[in-house]
């Protein structure tokens, strides 16, 4: 059985890797590029309701560099992407109708729910605790945009 030559789907995805690689590299230089983050948990969700593993493997990869870059916890983010995929987002699903309040309160747990993991983490550990500023409610806003053009 041969592949067919017109199936570049690995291709497109180590593109995407690459392009979010020099993205979240810029992304650290500047603070007014937000991280993507949320845009990964949705592109997470949309992977785990077509069961696309290649497409669950390289948001992965693309979370460990996150991870990397700000410096957090090695795979934090994929373990609370996990929790929240179970326990919170069916919570939401349940209690509003809307999509756009949907899509906003994905935003919102996403940052404010990983970040009151790394504080949970840190303070187990006795570590220093990651600082949280302003630039979240920046962040949440623009990938609320970019999440609301995201249709599918």
């Amino acid at each position: 059985m041969q592949r067919s030559i017109s199936y570049q789907k690995p291709v497109a995805l180590l593109l995407y890797i690459a392009l979010y690689t020099l993205y979240i590299s810029l992304a650290s230089i500047y603070p007014f590029l937000p991280p993507l983050f949320s845009v990964l948990f949705v592109l997470f969700l949309h992977a785990q309701k077509r069961e696309d593993t290649p497409a669950l493997f390289a948001i992965a990869f693309c979370l460990v560099i996150f991870e990397v870059n700000y410096g957090y916890f090695l795979f934090s983010s994929l373990i609370y992407f996990f929790i929240q995929y179970k326990f919170i987002i069916p919570k939401i699903i349940q209690n509003f109708s809307c999509n756009s309040c949907i899509k906003i309160s994905y935003l919102f747990f996403t940052y404010i729910g990983y970040f009151a993991l790394l504080t949970f983490i840190s303070n187990i550990f006795l570590l220093e605790p990651p600082e949280m500023n302003y630039y979240i409610i920046y962040y949440i806003i623009i990938e609320f945009l970019i999440v609301s053009l995201y249709e599918s």
